[in-house]
């Protein structure tokens, strides 16, 4: 298990994390302490605890913001996935009418055929 140590607001943390995880969970620390910084510039010294439950609220209304997006974008993926089905259920339905139609067409077209090969022939007028 890897260990790092991260300032947030000022303070030094000595965090664990899975190996290979040190540079995100530093990433993420480095994230809130400029939301902190960022804070700090915007309203004063108004004290730490307070500065830290506002970034953590800004970033819980990030997470929710991502996670209605998300589903947003699932409904919008379910839609197109059905309208898709639905596209090609319609193109194997025009393909089965065009193909009949074709058969069809085909079938009259041997009976024409037949029908001109057994129709008796005239021949040219004697006179």
């Amino acid at each position: 298990m890897g260990q790092v140590n991260v300032t947030i607001n000022g303070r030094q943390y000595r965090m664990a994390c899975e190996d290979g995880q040190e540079n995100h969970l530093v990433g993420l620390a480095e994230d809130l302490e400029k939301r902190i910084n960022g804070l700090r510039a915007a309203f004063g010294e108004i004290g730490d605890q307070r500065l830290t439950m506002m970034a953590a609220i800004m970033v819980a209304d990030e997470l929710h913001e991502a996670g209605r997006r998300i589903q947003a974008l699932e409904a919008e993926r379910d839609a197109l996935t059905a309208a898709r089905a639905q596209a090609a259920a319609q193109v194997e339905a025009n393909e089965r009418a065009a193909a009949a139609a074709l058969e069809t067409a085909a079938q009259r077209i041997e009976r024409l055929a037949q029908g001109i090969a057994t129709a008796p022939r005239e021949g040219p007028a004697m006179g």
